[in-house]
């Protein structure tokens, strides 16, 4: 599962091109609201007009579920519902990815921030280099049942490495179960948006959708979470 994973984000490195030209204006780095509204308009009347068919890629089924309704704008295109591609999608040299949440009952094209495939592809490449010479992943203090922080030490970083969050800026660390599968730690996010968001969480509830409804972006690669004692905690399957 961690080397289709790792083919995964690899693959979506090289077809993004996310070593971003330094020429590549900053615009294109930066979710701009007009386009995600255009491109959920073109979106809702794609749907209208082939009677509730979206204008998606398709995608293996057992890719992370935020990544299976990727846009294909070239329908989009062909359809006359949009003029160009986005200057933020990776398509055109940006920095994201257009997805549609919740196809089937309620299309919402939301965001993938691509600097976390590059922060975890560097990631998996030192722990593929590691895991060469070791039978076990480095593993560090266990977190929850199966969960663990990285002994980043062993990867050979100097400090503890993190990926920035695209809903509030805040640096996430980067977790790992039993084998050797690393994912963003959304926890300090959730608590903000808990904090901030009216909700009705109950314990045993993901309560992943809080960022999802709140924000552009999705909490992609990331396990389940839910709330305890007010608190976002991960939701283990016992």
């Amino acid at each position: 599962m961690k080397k289709l994973l790792l083919v995964i984000i690899t693959s979506m490195f090289l077809l993004t091109g996310c070593l971003y030209p330094k020429e590549e204006l900053a615009k294109n780095q930066i979710p701009n609201e007009s386009q995600l509204e255009m491109v959920q308009n073109a979106v809702d009347q794609y749907v209208e007009m082939t009677d509730g068919l979206v204008p998606i890629k398709t995608k293996s089924s057992d890719v992370d579920i935020y990544e299976k309704y990727l846009i294909d704008f070239t329908i989009l295109k062909e359809n006359n519902l949009i003029s160009e591609i986005p200057g933020t999608a990776y398509e055109n040299g940006g920095a994201y990815q257009y997805i549609i949440l919740d196809p089937e009952n309620n299309p919402q094209v939301k965001l993938i921030d691509l600097r976390i495939s590059d922060k975890l592809r560097e990631l998996y490449t030192k722990l593929d280099i590691y895991r060469s010479e070791h039978l076990y992943p480095p593993f560090g203090e266990q977190i929850e049942k199966g969960i663990y922080k990285l002994n980043y030490e062993k990867l050979g970083y100097k400090s503890e490495p993190h990926v920035v969050s695209p809903f509030t800026k805040n640096n996430l660390p980067v977790v790992m179960n039993t084998d050797g599968e690393l994912f963003v730690d959304y926890r300090i996010d959730l608590q903000q948006a808990l904090d901030e968001f009216d909700h009705s969480f109950e314990e045993g509830d993901d309560i992943r959708s809080i960022l999802e409804d709140n924000y552009h972006f999705v909490p992609v690669y990331s396990l389940p979470y839910t709330i305890k004692d007010g608190e976002p905690v991960f939701l283990i399957d016992e």
